[in-house]
């Protein structure tokens, strides 16, 4: 496996501007969606929509352990659809937090993002999926062109361009 160095300052911008990738996808997925959204499932054997948001919130909880050079797993449960959107986004801002201040990466990077980062990115593609066949219709994007700035995490961000967003 190549290693990639924790210690140089382009790996940190790189895990930075991977979690503002994360919140702006993730953001336009649950922004302005109703709680019912949360409770929605594909099918009976299927997790809710809320299960797996706070899945994405444990996997942001758990790479801010793997920053801190403590890694460890946690199952949350889920809380109520605005408190698990909230504690979604207050994970991922903790970790991009811990790189920001500079503090050191006590975890392999590479490793970091082929695990908890990479599958974060597959669970908002399947929020993004379980929403439109919620009903709760959202428009597709050129994520290419989208306005990601490395440290804006937030639920505030949106696509400052309409003609980057497709029906």
């Amino acid at each position: 496996m190549t290693r990639i160095p924790a210690d140089d300052p382009n790996t940190r911008l790189f895990l930075r501007h991977t979690l503002a990738t994360l919140a702006y996808r993730a953001g336009k997925t649950v922004r302005g969606t109703p709680a019912a959204y949360g409770d929605y499932r594909a099918s009976e054997s299927s997790p809710r929509v809320i299960e797996i948001l706070a899945h994405i919130g444990d996997l942001m909880d758990w790479v801010l352990t793997q920053l801190q050079g403590s890694p460890r797993w946690n199952s949350s449960t889920p809380l109520a659809w605005d408190a698990e959107v909230a504690r979604f986004f207050a994970a991922i801002g903790a970790a991009d937090r811990h790189l920001a201040d500079g503090l050191p990466i006590g975890y392999d990077p590479a490793r970091m993002f082929q695990g908890g980062i990479a599958d974060a990115l597959t669970h908002t593609g399947q929020l993004a999926m379980l929403r439109r066949l919620s009903g709760h219709k959202m428009k597709g994007e050129s994520y290419a062109r989208a306005d990601i700035e490395v440290g804006r995490v937030g639920l505030d961000q949106v696509s400052p361009d309409p003609a980057n967003e497709f029906d």
